[in-house]
Protein backbone atom coordinates (compact mmCIF):
# COMPACT_ATOMS: atom_id res chain seq x y z
CA UNK A 1 0.00 0.00 0.00
CA UNK A 2 1.20 3.31 -0.89
CA UNK A 3 2.02 5.97 1.81
CA UNK A 4 0.08 9.28 1.30
CA UNK A 5 1.26 12.62 3.19
CA UNK A 6 -1.56 14.99 3.61
CA UNK A 7 -0.58 18.66 4.16
CA UNK A 8 -3.11 20.93 5.68
CA UNK A 9 -2.55 25.19 6.96
CA UNK A 10 -4.05 26.02 9.89
CA UNK A 11 -4.23 29.86 11.44
CA UNK A 12 -5.31 31.95 13.95
CA UNK A 13 -8.62 32.71 12.65
CA UNK A 14 -9.40 28.95 12.29
CA UNK A 15 -12.44 27.45 14.28
CA UNK A 16 -12.22 24.54 17.02
CA UNK A 17 -14.87 22.45 16.22
CA UNK A 18 -14.20 23.07 11.98
CA UNK A 19 -10.37 21.51 12.88
CA UNK A 20 -12.18 18.70 14.61
CA UNK A 21 -14.24 17.70 11.59
CA UNK A 22 -11.64 18.47 9.27
CA UNK A 23 -8.40 16.18 11.02
CA UNK A 24 -11.41 13.31 12.30
CA UNK A 25 -12.19 12.89 8.49
CA UNK A 26 -8.51 12.56 7.88
CA UNK A 27 -7.61 10.35 10.28
CA UNK A 28 -10.80 8.00 9.94
CA UNK A 29 -10.28 7.37 6.05
CA UNK A 30 -10.94 3.93 4.57
CA UNK A 31 -7.17 4.26 3.10
CA UNK A 32 -4.95 3.51 6.22
CA UNK A 33 -1.20 4.41 5.11
CA UNK A 34 -1.77 8.08 5.27
CA UNK A 35 -0.31 10.96 7.54
CA UNK A 36 -1.29 14.14 8.37
CA UNK A 37 1.06 16.95 8.69
CA UNK A 38 -0.22 20.41 9.98
CA UNK A 39 1.46 23.74 9.59
CA UNK A 40 0.29 26.34 12.09
CA UNK A 41 0.77 29.66 10.21
CA UNK A 42 2.31 31.86 13.24
CA UNK A 43 0.59 32.15 16.56
CA UNK A 44 -2.58 31.34 18.25
CA UNK A 45 -5.07 31.13 20.50
CA UNK A 46 -5.31 29.26 23.74
CA UNK A 47 -8.26 27.03 22.62
CA UNK A 48 -6.57 26.41 19.25
CA UNK A 49 -3.14 25.35 20.47
CA UNK A 50 -4.82 23.25 23.37
CA UNK A 51 -6.35 21.61 20.47
CA UNK A 52 -3.50 20.95 17.98
CA UNK A 53 -1.75 19.77 21.07
CA UNK A 54 -3.77 16.74 21.64
CA UNK A 55 -3.46 15.80 18.09
CA UNK A 56 -0.13 16.02 18.51
CA UNK A 57 0.01 12.81 20.49
CA UNK A 58 -1.42 11.38 17.72
CA UNK A 59 0.70 8.41 16.27
CA UNK A 60 0.16 9.75 12.50
CA UNK A 61 0.37 13.65 13.13
CA UNK A 62 2.51 15.69 13.12
CA UNK A 63 2.31 19.74 13.62
CA UNK A 64 4.53 21.98 12.74
CA UNK A 65 4.55 25.14 14.48
CA UNK A 66 5.88 28.29 12.92
CA UNK A 67 6.92 31.12 14.71
CA UNK A 68 5.93 34.04 12.46
CA UNK A 69 2.13 34.23 10.54
CA UNK A 70 3.81 34.24 6.82
CA UNK A 71 0.92 33.60 4.44
CA UNK A 72 -0.41 29.86 2.59
CA UNK A 73 1.63 29.37 0.48
CA UNK A 74 4.88 29.66 2.33
CA UNK A 75 3.54 27.22 4.91
CA UNK A 76 2.56 24.90 2.27
CA UNK A 77 6.33 25.07 0.49
CA UNK A 78 7.49 24.17 4.10
CA UNK A 79 5.28 21.26 4.45
CA UNK A 80 5.78 19.78 0.79
CA UNK A 81 9.94 20.29 1.78
CA UNK A 82 9.30 18.00 5.00
CA UNK A 83 6.88 15.51 2.58
CA UNK A 84 9.38 15.19 -0.19
CA UNK A 85 12.60 15.02 2.43
CA UNK A 86 10.38 12.12 3.85
CA UNK A 87 10.11 10.04 0.75
CA UNK A 88 6.74 10.86 -0.32
CA UNK A 89 5.52 10.42 -3.77
CA UNK A 90 2.14 10.85 -3.36
CA UNK A 91 0.72 14.20 -1.29
CA UNK A 92 -2.54 15.73 -0.89
CA UNK A 93 -3.94 18.68 0.72
CA UNK A 94 -6.60 19.87 2.59
CA UNK A 95 -8.10 22.94 4.76
CA UNK A 96 -9.18 23.18 8.17
CA UNK A 97 -12.54 23.95 7.79
CA UNK A 98 -13.94 21.30 5.25
CA UNK A 99 -14.43 17.66 5.39
CA UNK A 100 -13.02 14.73 3.07
CA UNK A 101 -15.32 12.04 2.39
CA UNK A 102 -14.37 8.57 3.91
CA UNK A 103 -13.13 6.85 0.55
CA UNK A 104 -11.52 10.27 -0.72
CA UNK A 105 -7.94 9.19 -0.30
CA UNK A 106 -8.65 5.74 -1.25
CA UNK A 107 -10.50 6.67 -4.63
CA UNK A 108 -7.74 9.65 -5.79
CA UNK A 109 -5.08 6.41 -4.97
CA UNK A 110 -6.67 3.87 -7.33
CA UNK A 111 -7.13 6.60 -9.80
CA UNK A 112 -3.69 7.59 -9.63
CA UNK A 113 -2.11 3.84 -9.93
CA UNK A 114 -4.23 3.25 -13.00
CA UNK A 115 -3.51 6.60 -14.50
CA UNK A 116 0.42 6.91 -14.39
CA UNK A 117 0.26 9.53 -16.79
CA UNK A 118 -2.09 12.06 -14.45
CA UNK A 119 0.31 14.25 -12.24
CA UNK A 120 -2.40 15.41 -9.78
CA UNK A 121 -6.17 14.38 -9.51
CA UNK A 122 -9.21 16.13 -7.69
CA UNK A 123 -12.46 15.59 -7.56
CA UNK A 124 -16.13 16.75 -7.31
CA UNK A 125 -16.63 18.88 -3.91
CA UNK A 126 -20.77 19.68 -2.21
CA UNK A 127 -20.55 22.90 -0.32
CA UNK A 128 -21.47 23.21 3.45
CA UNK A 129 -23.18 25.85 5.35
CA UNK A 130 -21.64 27.06 8.45
CA UNK A 131 -23.45 24.40 10.88
CA UNK A 132 -22.01 21.62 8.56
CA UNK A 133 -25.26 21.38 6.72
CA UNK A 134 -25.66 20.89 3.08
CA UNK A 135 -26.43 24.25 0.85
CA UNK A 136 -27.10 21.78 -1.85
CA UNK A 137 -24.93 22.49 -4.22
CA UNK A 138 -22.60 20.38 -5.87
CA UNK A 139 -19.72 20.86 -8.20
CA UNK A 140 -18.50 18.47 -10.54
CA UNK A 141 -14.91 20.00 -12.25
CA UNK A 142 -13.76 18.64 -15.72
CA UNK A 143 -12.27 14.72 -15.60
CA UNK A 144 -9.69 14.26 -18.86
CA UNK A 145 -6.24 16.70 -19.07
CA UNK A 146 -7.89 18.25 -22.54
CA UNK A 147 -11.28 18.60 -20.38
CA UNK A 148 -9.49 20.41 -16.92
CA UNK A 149 -7.10 22.61 -19.99
CA UNK A 150 -9.92 24.03 -21.49
CA UNK A 151 -11.80 24.99 -18.46
CA UNK A 152 -8.61 26.72 -16.76
CA UNK A 153 -9.32 29.44 -19.60
CA UNK A 154 -12.08 30.87 -17.27
CA UNK A 155 -11.74 28.82 -13.91
CA UNK A 156 -9.45 26.62 -12.02
CA UNK A 157 -9.65 23.11 -12.92
CA UNK A 158 -9.37 21.75 -9.28
CA UNK A 159 -10.90 22.77 -6.00
CA UNK A 160 -7.69 23.09 -3.85
CA UNK A 161 -8.21 21.26 -1.30
CA UNK A 162 -9.63 17.92 -2.59
CA UNK A 163 -6.68 17.64 -4.77
CA UNK A 164 -3.79 14.77 -4.41
CA UNK A 165 -0.78 15.38 -6.30
CA UNK A 166 2.34 12.96 -7.26
CA UNK A 167 5.69 14.13 -6.62
CA UNK A 168 5.72 13.87 -10.07
CA UNK A 169 3.87 17.73 -10.65
CA UNK A 170 6.52 19.20 -8.55
CA UNK A 171 9.54 17.37 -10.37
CA UNK A 172 7.77 18.61 -14.22
CA UNK A 173 7.38 22.36 -12.43
CA UNK A 174 10.23 23.30 -11.08
CA UNK A 175 9.17 24.62 -8.29
CA UNK A 176 6.56 25.14 -5.32
CA UNK A 177 3.41 27.43 -5.09
CA UNK A 178 5.02 31.19 -5.20
CA UNK A 179 5.71 32.02 -2.07
CA UNK A 180 4.46 35.88 -3.17
CA UNK A 181 1.28 35.20 -3.84
CA UNK A 182 -1.30 35.20 -0.57
CA UNK A 183 -4.19 34.58 -2.73
CA UNK A 184 -4.37 32.53 -5.88
CA UNK A 185 -1.57 30.56 -4.97
CA UNK A 186 -3.36 27.88 -6.42
CA UNK A 187 -4.54 29.15 -9.70
CA UNK A 188 -0.57 30.06 -10.14
CA UNK A 189 0.72 26.17 -9.35
CA UNK A 190 -2.19 24.97 -12.02
CA UNK A 191 -0.36 27.87 -14.60
CA UNK A 192 2.82 27.01 -13.40
CA UNK A 193 2.23 23.01 -13.84
CA UNK A 194 0.32 23.18 -17.18
CA UNK A 195 2.76 25.61 -18.76
CA UNK A 196 5.44 22.63 -17.95
CA UNK A 197 3.07 19.95 -19.56
CA UNK A 198 1.59 18.25 -16.28
CA UNK A 199 -1.61 16.45 -16.63
CA UNK A 200 -4.35 17.13 -14.47
CA UNK A 201 -7.92 14.86 -14.30
CA UNK A 202 -10.37 15.11 -11.35
CA UNK A 203 -12.80 12.25 -10.02
CA UNK A 204 -16.80 12.63 -10.98
CA UNK A 205 -17.50 11.61 -7.22
CA UNK A 206 -17.39 14.30 -4.35
CA UNK A 207 -14.71 13.91 -2.35
CA UNK A 208 -15.18 16.93 -0.28
CA UNK A 209 -17.50 18.69 1.88
CA UNK A 210 -16.69 22.46 0.94
CA UNK A 211 -17.70 24.87 3.75
CA UNK A 212 -19.06 28.08 1.88
CA UNK A 213 -20.40 30.46 4.06
CA UNK A 214 -21.84 33.96 3.17
CA UNK A 215 -19.18 35.88 4.70
CA UNK A 216 -16.78 34.80 2.03
CA UNK A 217 -18.37 37.11 -0.28
CA UNK A 218 -17.47 39.98 2.05
CA UNK A 219 -14.38 38.54 3.52
CA UNK A 220 -12.62 37.50 0.10
CA UNK A 221 -11.67 38.57 -3.23
CA UNK A 222 -12.40 41.80 -2.51
CA UNK A 223 -10.96 45.67 -3.80
CA UNK A 224 -9.46 47.00 -6.71
CA UNK A 225 -5.74 45.76 -6.26
CA UNK A 226 -7.07 42.16 -5.76
CA UNK A 227 -8.70 42.53 -9.44
CA UNK A 228 -6.11 44.34 -11.18
CA UNK A 229 -3.86 42.00 -10.07
CA UNK A 230 -5.63 38.61 -11.04
CA UNK A 231 -6.73 40.19 -14.43
CA UNK A 232 -2.99 40.71 -15.13
CA UNK A 233 -1.99 37.66 -14.30
CA UNK A 234 -4.74 35.73 -16.42
CA UNK A 235 -4.02 37.54 -19.40
CA UNK A 236 -0.52 36.01 -18.74
CA UNK A 237 -2.20 32.76 -18.65
CA UNK A 238 -4.31 33.38 -21.44
CA UNK A 239 -1.46 34.37 -23.15
CA UNK A 240 1.28 31.66 -22.56
CA UNK A 241 -1.09 29.04 -22.75
CA UNK A 242 -2.62 29.81 -25.97
CA UNK A 243 -6.54 30.75 -24.83
CA UNK A 244 -7.97 32.53 -27.40
CA UNK A 245 -9.98 35.96 -27.06
CA UNK A 246 -12.85 34.49 -25.25
CA UNK A 247 -10.83 33.99 -22.44
CA UNK A 248 -9.69 37.21 -22.23
CA UNK A 249 -13.32 39.12 -22.06
CA UNK A 250 -14.13 36.44 -19.69
CA UNK A 251 -11.09 37.88 -17.49
CA UNK A 252 -12.75 41.04 -17.67
CA UNK A 253 -15.81 40.13 -16.88
CA UNK A 254 -14.55 38.12 -13.57
CA UNK A 255 -12.93 41.81 -12.92
CA UNK A 256 -16.04 43.25 -12.76
CA UNK A 257 -17.55 40.71 -10.56
CA UNK A 258 -14.85 40.99 -7.76
CA UNK A 259 -15.14 44.86 -7.46
CA UNK A 260 -18.99 44.86 -7.28
CA UNK A 261 -20.97 44.83 -4.03
CA UNK A 262 -20.99 40.93 -1.97
CA UNK A 263 -24.61 41.26 -3.33
CA UNK A 264 -23.40 41.24 -6.84
CA UNK A 265 -21.30 38.50 -6.20
CA UNK A 266 -23.99 35.67 -4.65
CA UNK A 267 -25.83 36.56 -8.27
CA UNK A 268 -23.30 35.92 -10.18
CA UNK A 269 -22.00 32.86 -7.91
CA UNK A 270 -24.82 31.28 -8.39
CA UNK A 271 -25.64 31.62 -11.99
CA UNK A 272 -21.94 30.63 -12.44
CA UNK A 273 -20.56 28.53 -10.24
Amino acid sequence: MKSIAVILPVYKNDKVPYIKLSFNSILNQTYEALSLYIGVDGPVGDDLKECLQQYEHYEHVTVKWFKENRGLAIVLNDLLDICFDSGYEYIARMDADDISMPERFAKQMDYLLKHPNIDVVGGAIEEIDENSESRGKRIVYPLTPKECYNFFSRRNPHAHPAVMFRKSFFDKTGCKYRPEYRQNQDTMLWFDGMKAGTQHANLQDVVLYFRFTNSLFKKRRNGWAFAKKQLHDRKIINKTLGYGGGATVFGYMMFGMLVSPPWVKKIVYKIFR
